[in-house]
């Protein structure tokens, strides 16, 4: 039996060999970009590169789909890449293990990719990873904010230039402007922040000045949403 029969029949065989023939990248994968893969995976995406260089901490587990007890302390790319070929053992499945910033951006080949997925923290490699793909005309969606929200019925797809509310969505509409980057498609969110309750004594991520609350139900819509984006991209532009 086809494990991507009930897909489709709702997209049709001529879409379904689109998607095995396509590579996606997803970079970042933690709440939003761990639901990413899991949902290109389960459409039939052929190939994916799953791009991050953290490791599984406690924290992680309640908003993000790689994290279980059993995975803490593994490198999330090396446990995408698992649980991935669990899903389809003929998926081409590649984990690297690097932080995407402008220091390593030249490490990656963006024309090899029919589709990247930005679902990474950092202001500077989020710009970067733009950047490079737009560069060679890869098409790239590029998540913005998911932290300190409780209303995921709140998220948009837009352009950077149509967004609003969204904190880091007005960084990225000033920086993409400085740099002529005039139009990104972004998922962000419509609902105002909610201010953490107390702070925490955790550790900051690189690239990061406070640490945001977050749930499981957030994240997790953003990263279905972004991947049913992708996988309808893909099979209209190829």
């Amino acid at each position: 039996m086809d494990p991507f029969s009930r897909t489709a029949l709702l997209l049709g065989a001529e879409s379904m060999e689109k998607l095995k023939k396509a590579k996606v990248a997803v970079f970042g994968l933690g709440g939003v970009g761990g639901y990413v893969a899991e949902a290109l995976a389960r459409s039939g995406v052929g190939a994916l590169e799953l791009i991050d260089h953290d490791t599984i901490s406690l924290t992680n587990i309640n908003r993000q789909l790689l994290a279980t007890h059993a995975t803490v302390g593994r490198y999330k790319a090396e446990v995408a890449r698992e649980r991935v070929l669990d899903i389809n053992p003929e998926i081409n499945a590649t984990a690297r293990k690097t932080f995407f910033g402008p220091d390593t951006a030249e490490q990656f080949d963006f024309s090899q990719y029919d589709y990247v997925v930005d679902a990474i923290d950092t202001v500077t490699g989020k710009l970067a990873l733009v950047t490079a793909a737009q560069g060679v005309g890869t098409p790239i969606l590029s998540s913005m904010g998911t932290g300190n929200k409780l209303d995921p019925t709140k998220f948009q797809i837009a352009d950077i230039t149509k967004t609003s509310v969204c904190p880091l969505a007005r960084i990225m509409r000033k920086e993409c402007a400085k740099r002529g980057i005039r139009h990104l498609k972004v998922l962000f969110s419509t609902e105002d922040p909610i201010a953490p309750l107390e702070e925490t004594t955790e550790e900051l991520p690189e690239g990061r000045r406070a640490l945001p609350g977050s749930v499981a139900f957030v994240p997790s819509v953003a990263g279905l949403i972004i991947a049913g984006e992708v996988i309808q991209d893909l099979i209209k532009e190829r």
